[in-house]
C-alpha cells in the first residue's frame, strides 16, 4: 500500500501548476545529483524551483513526495523510450534489434548516473518496491513479446535479460567502463540467446 507520505496532494489540472510540479520535480534530481541526500529537503527544492515553499506544499507533502515523483518520472521516460525502440525495431535483424535495445537502456541509466543510483536506493527505502515489480512486469512482458515473435524465449527469459542488462550497466558505470557499453551489453544478450557473437557483426 502506498504511503500518504510519497503520494501527492492533488494532480495538476492547468498549464501553469503542471510546469510548476516539473520545475519541482527537476529541481529536486539537479540538487540530488550536485549534492546528493544531504541537500535534499522542501526548502532548498523550493528555491532551486523558483517557487515558493507554499506552493510546492500545495502538491507535495514533504521531500518523500518529490522523491516519489522524481523515482516514477524517470520510470515512464524509461518505458516510453523501450515502447518506442521496441515499435521501430521490427524489421530490423537481431543484431540490430538487440544493439537498439541496449542502447536505449544504457542511454537511460548513463545520462544521469548518479541520480540514477540513487533513486534505486530511495525507492527501496520508500517502499516502492510493489510498483518497480509492476514496472519490470510491464517491462518484461515487452521484451517478452519481442522475443517470442521472433522464436527466442519467453517471459522467464525476459525478465533474466531486463536483470542481466541492469546489472552489467550499474557494474560499468560504478567503474566508468561505459566505452562501447551497448556492445558489450549486445553481445551477453545475444551470448544468453545462444547466439554466436559474430551475429553482432551482421
Amino acid at each position: 500500500m502506498t504511503s500518504d507520505l510519497v503520494t501527492p496532494r492533488k494532480r495538476p489540472r492547468q498549464a501553469r501548476a503542471e510546469a510548476t510540479v516539473a520545475a519541482v520535480v527537476e529541481a529536486g534530481a539537479r540538487i540530488l545529483e550536485e549534492g546528493g541526500l544531504e541537500g535534499f529537503n522542501t526548502n532548498a527544492v523550493a528555491r532551486r524551483a523558483g517557487v515558493s515553499v507554499g506552493s510546492l506544499y500545495q502538491y507535495f507533502p514533504g521531500k518523500d513526495a518529490i522523491m516519489a515523483a522524481l523515482i516514477r518520472r524517470e520510470a515512464q521516460a524509461f518505458d516510453q523510450a523501450l515502447g518506442e525502440a521496441l515499435r521501430g525495431v521490427t524489421r530490423l535483424g537481431l543484431a540490430g534489434a538487440i544493439f537498439t535495445l541496449a542502447r536505449v537502456a544504457v542511454a537511460h541509466q548513463a545520462a544521469r548516473p548518479r541520480l540514477s543510483r540513487l533513486l534505486d536506493l530511495e525507492e527501496q527505502r520508500l517502499n516502492l518496491t510493489a510498483e518497480a515489480r509492476g514496472r519490470d512486469r510491464r517491462v518484461a512482458d515487452a521484451l517478452a513479446a519481442f522475443l517470442a515473435e521472433r522464436r527466442l524465449g519467453d517471459r522467464e527469459a525476459a525478465l533474466d535479460i531486463l536483470h542481466m542488462s541492469r546489472g552489467l550497466i550499474d557494474a560499468a558505470l560504478d567503474r566508468g567502463a561505459t566505452s562501447g557499453l551497448e556492445m558489450r551489453l549486445t553481445r551477453a544478450i545475444l551470448g544468453y540467446l545462444s547466439l554466436p557473437p559474430e551475429a553482432v557483426a551482421s
